[in-house]
């Protein structure tokens, strides 16, 4: 609001004042009491003096406030978000002297603020030696490369929890995608059971002379989902003890969301740090992102679930009439114990994948220019090119893997889990992560980036942008661009989104996301000085002298922190 919009406030509200006043004017008039809402002078002078204009007082007070209103950032234009900030204020808020400012769509200026921080304390006991522990705990995982990721993850607290010996993690070779590939083959066995040694204890295989020495095979069991730790220690750990190997089926997902602080710092150190993926697997990732960066400086990865499957599993309808309903219908009927769905419900409740172009529609809104370099990682998208062709019009720079690595990937087609690794480096190592579905890979992804630095990842807020596509064609691209920012609020990988409780762990890794002391953000800003005087210095080589540079607070001088370097953080 301009210093005219603030006099045209006051000059409104005095009108409205004064028509208030006339309206009472009679009644006010007859009263003998004289009593006015503002103060006027009623002492007895020499010469006789006017009563001050009621409404003419008020109306400057009004004039007064709107400019005092105005220097102080305090406009009603804002007063939403202001009064949002009031309510839930964003962590290290007060460094942006409480002024707004435009997001940065490629990364957020508060994410320097952060770091991971997954390392044991100090009471956590070392691990149990193989001799020493309670038995073997075997685990067969199940799904895809991500969601065996989570049940990696977890086995490892589980036999932390138990005081097993784990061995290595059997992968699915039974699930839809079919893929053959062992841990070894996609994980660094040796840097796993290393890199773990002070936690738990981990073996290849069961020892032979333990086999021999069994009188029944390895109790097989499969737990409920999310099972709480006690529920291992009352009902898994007696099994343990007496038939000494235990196999787990299924093992995805059946450990508790909420653990101690210490076994959730664990959960992290296996998840960010363990799993590493094997040299030929990684050579060919950074081979992918090195291309990627050639081209451009910064690049989006956007993460596409649109397979037929996953519609179908859906339950959801994209537009593509009685022959969409009919495929997508034959291949739901492989899960007999499916529910029936309402596409329209589904779509409302936020269920939905957004469709490739709905994806491209929302980026362009967001700020995303069409020059702007995409990598898309996907597998078979319903539709084919048809589908695709509206987000390759809207980013015409559009890549993948195989577009990119076309001759080096070859090895890895028939391989799924493989491949998914593949795109699993390119999306981490991306600016900007997008995703336009809830699943694993978008949920493993953003808490890496996450714990990584607060990477920027922007996951869709699925439940009002499927109301507001729906209506796109009755408004100007600007309203639909200042809707579409107002949707993603709270949904664009900002610190202050992760809350404790909130969602899976593996998504928002809470425990294992510490602030830095506010002495280091201090350090932080006084370097970030330093160096633009030394760049004033080089660029102004020859002048008599350098202009001084106002000292200021933290909270008086935020964009002098947000050009400060990118954080430090390293990949495993």
């Amino acid at each position: 609001m301009g210093v005219a919009k603030a006099w045209r406030f006051s000059l409104i509200s005095a009108n409205n004042l004064a028509l208030l006043q006339n309206q009472n004017g009679n009644a006010i008039g007859s009263s003998n009491t004289n009593k006015h809402v503002c103060w006027r002078s009623t002492a007895t002078t020499s010469f006789q003096m006017k009563p001050i204009s009621w409404s003419l007082v008020c109306g400057l007070m009004l004039f007064a406030l709107g400019l005092i209103s105005l220097f102080t950032g305090h406009m009603a234009s804002d007063l939403e978000w202001y009064s949002q900030r009031l309510v839930r204020p964003s962590l290290y808020s007060g460094l942006d002297g409480g002024r707004r400012e435009a997001i940065d769509i490629w990364k957020s200026k508060y994410s320097k603020y952060f770091y991971g921080c997954s390392e044991r304390g100090r009471r956590f006991a070392p691990a149990i030696r193989e001799q020493s522990s309670n038995g073997y705990l075997l685990i067969a995982t199940s799904g895809g490369l991500n969601q065996q990721r989570t049940g990696i993850t977890d086995a490892v607290v589980v036999a932390r929890i138990l005081n097993a010996t784990l061995v290595v993690p059997e992968l699915d070779h039974h699930s839809y995608w079919k893929d053959d590939s062992d841990f070894i083959n996609i994980f660094d066995v040796r840097w796993f059971i290393s890199s773990l040694a002070k936690d738990v204890t981990i073996v290849k295989r069961v020892p032979d002379k333990v086999m021999r020495s069994m009188e029944k095979p390895p109790y097989t069991m499969r737990v409920p989902r999310k099972s709480a730790p006690e529920y291992y220690l009352d009902q898994v750990l007696p099994i343990l003890l007496r038939r000494r190997v235990v196999q787990l089926t299924k093992f995805d997902y059946r450990l508790a969301n909420n653990l101690d602080e210490e076994l959730q710092k664990l959960r992290c150190r296996v998840n960010y740090h363990a799993l590493r993926f094997t040299k030929p697997i990684q050579s060919l990732g950074q081979r992918v992102v090195l291309t990627m960066r050639k081209m451009a400086k910064q690049f989006i990865a956007v993460h596409l679930r649109f397979e037929p499957d996953m519609l179908a599993f859906s339950g959801c309808y994209y537009g593509g009439g009685e022959k969409e309903r009919y495929e997508l219908g034959e291949i739901r009927k492989r899960w007999a114990t499916l529910p029936d769905l309402s596409p329209e419900g589904e779509r409302k409740r936020g269920k939905c994948p957004l469709t490739p172009h709905e994806v491209g529609l929302m980026l362009r809104a967001l700020g995303f220019a069409n020059d702007t370099y995409l990598y898309v990682a996907s597998g078979e998208i319903y539709g084919g090119e048809e589908t695709l062709r509206p987000l390759r019009e809207l980013f015409p720079n559009f890549y993948t893997k195989e577009m990119l690595v076309n001759e080096e990937l070859k090895p890895f087609l028939p391989f799924s889990s493989r491949l998914a690794a593949v795109d699993y480096i390119v999306c981490d190592e991306s600016d900007v992560f997008v995703t336009n579905n809830n699943g694993n890979m978008a949920k493993i992804l953003a808490g890496r980036r996450r714990y990584m630095g607060h990477k920027r990842t922007i996951r869709p807020n699925a439940k009002k942008l499927s109301a507001l596509f729906m209506e796109r064609h009755r408004m100007s691209w600007d309203t639909f661009s200042r809707k579409v920012k107002s949707c993603q609020k709270g949904f664009m990988g900002e610190p202050d989104e992760m809350r404790l409780g909130r969602g899976e762990f593996h998504e928002f890794p809470y425990s294992c996301v510490c602030k830095k002391p506010f002495s280091d953000v201090k350090t932080g800003y006084m370097e970030s000085v330093t160096k633009i005087k030394s760049t004033y210095n080089q660029k102004k080589v020859g002048e008599k002298s350098l202009p001084i540079l106002k000292r200021t607070s933290m909270a008086e001088e935020p964009t002098a922190l947000a050009d400060s370097e990118d954080n430090e953080f390293l990949s495993d």
